[in-house]
């Protein structure tokens, strides 16, 4: 039985093997063999490779069919720094695949080159994301590889020879490198060439003509190098080409007609160039993407330029584009931006099939007429900017349908009548800017229910009545411009979460401030200038720990000026009534005056001194606990510590940093250095004399969960080891019950803010402020490339930039996108949105942090180095004021700060390439933007 028994599972066996021999097969001995010593080389986890295990069950690893070998290892973001393994990986002979992505591999080794150079069915080898710097190795052998991605790491000199050998390549990516001298396009084997991606370098010299020999080309990516000329006509030979992107380059000459016969090309993106001419015609006849923006395209656009079938994305904004808007539109279109441009005449009611348009953006041109009230019919539209234009005539009132509506900017127009009450059914708006216009009328109290809105501006207009008391309710509300109207009454309650500014100022406003405006502890700018405002200036507002401008000029206030704290602007002129605390008697008062004042003068001291006398005897037991208790509230007990570490390796800081010293310096708020939103900055000298920043991270909004410490400080540590020259990394921090607090090396020059801005100005000439473009820049790169994962700036500004001397800037505030998560407030998402002025445009509807709009930030530190200005003045931002003053760029000299400038022609050439650097930064088009390490790349290159 026991014989028969086993027969019959032999049998069976067999005939599993016959159908599923997957089952039983296995890896080789020798491949066993290499897979283990593999594993000890890497000295990975156990939870990423099992040594007790199959090596085709590894995290990674992928074996062929019936797991008889090794075909593909996927190493992507494994944490791997030594690039010994790398000769053990060569002695796998089945490899097809090897993506050692997203790591921290500093070198390729020769030996890697010449082993894998024999693995004939090699086919992917992909080096991106990691820590490579030198020239590019020789890939001898390798006869069998198809694609090369070496992107996004540091290796630099020309590309020559070295690609030779690899006769099957498919797909190079080289992008994001330092690779100068000219394009390379001696490869051997021309016809099999499908993707070649060479963006982000220092690529020198003309797009070559020979490119059109590569004739199964689908994808070309030449973007941000230093290409110059005209784009080659045989480009348009391609019969294959799907993207081809030109964008951030210095090429010049027409945009070759014959581009539009590529029946495959939908995306066609040459940006942040110096083409010029007219736009073909015809050009948009397959393309579903076209980006022609920041050029100097001339002339009317073709009839037929917005009708392409296909057109989802139409950008020609800041050009010179003449004429008016075609009416004949694809109703495909997506986004469409034509802004800064010279267009004229009405805008097409035929707008109203375009069904699916998200975005619209025709702002700084000269459009007449008036708002078609057909735009209501485009009910997917997001954002709607008709801004500085010729529009006349009422705002529609079927605006209101837009449902989706999250921006609506129809500033600098000519429009009039009354703010329609449809507007308030938006229930998804955000953004509302009607400034500087003709409307009349009142604000409509039904404002309130724009649950959404952030940023509110009117101001510039003919509105009249009373500020709706309906603005306490509105939560999501961080700027209110409402200067330059007729409103009049008194001031209202206003929301509690306004951050950026509250301008009311140039109206009719009366009656006294309100202790209320105390409670806006997170404004920034507060403008109640010119208007009949009486009575005392609240002591209450020196509470308003954020405020940092406050302007109260040209009212009736009297009384005495309480005490701000240092770092707040403060205009009082134009109040005649207003004296200073320390203010002493003015002698240009007549003999008479001081008279009648000193006669009951000297009768109030005699009678108070009787009354100190008998005080003084009755309490005199009593004064030495009283003296106790007035001194105890004078200064507050130092925060109580529960936990301090250090986070630096440096002996003197360990030695020097003293954490019970630091919380008495930080509870007397006489050593605060500065107060922002999110943090409040104090000097702390240690008992060994070394000076430090202590820095509260302000928790108002209980943003800051202190609640989970250890992640805390795990996240702190690794912000500890990071090491650049031009990063703000924590030395330590302790935990205290209520707040935390880090500590940093003392900055000798104060902020950027300060030493731009404030006294200090005048001494910052341009080598100063290259050297602190180029040291910020090199900061926030670092910051974006770190290995780990980008370092995002929740709030980058002029602010919270330090300076060790003036020439060597620090980014500060890092740590706060890991501290500060807006998934856990219990208030305003928006508190994250950053400093006024520093904010870009697409986070009034995002709400979210990005590479590329910490890049427009970076970009609004550059404009105020190249003209003096601040982020904000007068209600206007400093990047909408460069951007619309840049259109011509012969008056570019009219932008920068004329006391620097004038110095030399040299100095003005080297500013110009800068403003252009500054002005690509500060894009409306996140597409548009350079990343940060092309940016400092170009900056770099600007001297």
């Amino acid at each position: 039985m026991t014989r028969y028994v086993m027969q019959r599972t032999s049998l069976f066996l067999s005939f599993l093997f016959l159908l599923f021999p997957s089952m039983f097969s296995q890896l080789s001995s020798n491949q066993t063999n290499t897979m283990m010593s593999l594993s000890k080389l890497l000295n990975l986890s156990d939870s990423l490779w099992y040594s007790t295990k199959d090596p085709c069950s590894w995290k990674g690893v992928r074996c062929s069919s019936g797991n008889s070998s090794v075909t593909g290892l996927f190493l992507t973001a494994f944490d791997l720094s030594n690039s010994n393994f790398l000769p053990a990986v060569c002695k796998i002979e089945t490899l097809q695949d090897l993506d050692l992505s997203n790591n921290s591999l500093s070198s390729i080794s020769d030996e890697f080159i010449n082993d894998c150079g024999r693995i004939d069915g090699l086919k992917l080898l992909n080096f991106s994301k990691n820590l490579l710097g030198g020239s590019l190795p020789t890939f001898n052998g390798f006869d069998g590889l198809e694609s090369l991605d070496l992107s996004f790491n540091s290796l630099s000199g020309n590309v020559s020879q070295q690609l030779d050998g690899l006769n099957a390549l498919k797909s190079l990516n080289l992008s994001s490198n330092k690779f100068t001298g000219p394009i390379p396009v001696n490869l051997r084997n021309p016809l099999l060439l499908e993707e070649l991606q060479l963006s982000m370098n220092r690529f020198q010299g003309k797009v070559p003509h020979e490119i059109a020999n590569y004739q199964n080309l689908n994808l070309i990516d030449l973007g941000s190098n230093n290409l110059e000329g005209s784009i080659p006509t045989g480009i348009g030979n391609l019969a294959r080409l799907r993207i081809l992107l030109l964008s951030s380059n210095n090429l010049s000459g027409e945009i070759p007609a014959n581009i539009s016969n590529i029946p495959t090309l939908y995306r066609f993106a040459a940006n942040l160039n110096g083409f010029a001419g007219t736009i073909p015609s015809g050009i948009t006849r397959y393309l579903s993407f076209l980006d022609l923006s920041y050029n100097s395209l001339r002339g009317p656009m073709p009839t037929d330029l917005l009708a392409g079938p296909n057109l989802q994305l139409v950008d020609l904004s800041y050009n010179l584009l003449e004429g008016p808007i075609p009416a004949k539109v694809s109703k495909s279109l997506i986004r469409l931006r034509l802004g800064s441009n010279r267009l004229s005449g009405p805008i097409p009611p035929s707008f109203q099939t375009l069904d699916k348009l998200t975005y619209l953006e025709l702002d700084n041109n000269s459009l007449t007429s008036e708002i078609p009230h057909q735009l209501s019919f485009c009910r997917r539209l997001a954002l709607l900017n008709l801004a500085q234009n010729d529009l006349k005539g009422p705002v529609p009132a079927l605006l209101g349908n837009l449902s989706d509506l999250q921006v609506l900017k129809l500033q600098l127009n000519n429009l009039s009548g009354d703010i329609p009450s449809e507007i308030t059914q938006l229930q998804l708006l955000s953004t509302l800017n009607m400034s500087w216009n003709s409307l009349t009328g009142s604000i409509p109290s039904s404002i309130s229910s724009l649950r959404k809105l952030a940023y509110l501006n009117l101001q510039g207009n003919n509105l009249r009545g009373r500020i709706p008391v309906t603005f306490d309710s509105m939560d999501s509300l961080l700027e209110v411009q409402l200067g330059q109207n007729q409103l009049s009454g008194s001031i209202p309650n206003m929301p509690v979460n306004l951050q950026i500014a509250l301008n009311l100022s140039t109206n009719l406003l009366q009656g006294a401030i309100p202790e209320t405006l105390s409670r806006l502890k997170d404004l920034e700018i507060l403008d109640l200038s010119n208007n009949n405002i009486s009575g005392e200036i609240p002591e209450s507002l020196t509470a308003m720990e954020s405020l940092n401008q406050l302007i109260l000029s040209n009212n009736q206030l009297y009384g005495v000026i309480p005490d701000f704290k240092h770092y707040v602007s403060l205009n009082t002129s134009g109040n005649s009534g207003l004296k200073n605390k320390t203010a002493t008697n003015d002698p240009r008062e007549s003999p008479k005056k001081r008279r009648a004042v000193a006669v009951p003068v000297v009768v109030a001291v005699l009678a108070v001194g009787i009354a100190s006398i008998i005080v003084l005897f009755f309490s005199r037991r009593f004064l030495k606990v009283s003296d106790q208790h007035s001194q105890s509230g004078e200064n507050a007990p130092p925060p109580q510590v529960i936990q301090g570490n250090l986070l630096t390796t440096n002996r003197v800081h360990r030695s020097s940093i003293d954490f019970t010293n630091a919380m008495e310096v930080v509870a007397d708020p006489l050593n605060t250095e500065l107060k922002t939103r999110f943090t409040t900055y104090y000097k702390a000298t240690m008992p060994s004399g070394a000076s430090y920043f202590v820095k509260k991270l302000n928790s108002s909004d209980k943003i800051f969960q202190l609640g989970s410490h250890n992640k805390f400080g795990q996240e702190l540590e690794v912000l500890g080891k990071l090491s650049n020259s031009n990063v703000m990394s924590p030395l330590a921090y302790v935990l205290t019950i209520d707040s935390a607090y880090l500590f940093y090396e003392y900055a000798e020059k104060g902020t950027l803010f300060y030493a731009l801005h404030g006294k200090m100005g005048d001494t910052l000439d341009w080598a100063c402020r290259y050297s602190i473009a180029v040291g910020v820049a090199q900061g926030l790169t670092f910051l974006h490339g770190c290995s780990s994962g980008p370092i995002l700036l929740l709030d980058l500004s002029s602010r919270n930039i330090f300076l060790k001397s003036l020439k060597e800037p620090l980014v500060g505030d890092i740590e706060l996108h890991k501290v500060y998560d807006p998934t856990k407030s219990t208030g305003n998402l928006s508190t994250v949105a950053g400093s006024v002025g520093y904010i870009p445009p697409e986070y009034a509807y995002t709400m979210r942090l990005t590479m590329a709009g910490n890049v427009y930030s970076f970009g609004v530190v550059l404009l105020e180095l190249l003209t003096g200005k601040p982020a904000i003045s007068e209600g206007t931002e400093l990047a909408k004021w460069a951007l619309s003053k840049s259109t011509q760029q012969d008056r570019w000299d009219g932008i920068l700060d004329f006391n620097i400038c004038r110095n030399s022609p040299a100095v003005r050439s080297q500013m110009h390439a800068v403003l252009k650097i500054a002005l690509s930064c500060v894009s409306v088009s996140t597409e548009a933007r350079p990343k940060m390490k092309s940016v400092l790349r170009m900056i770099v290159n600007a001297r």
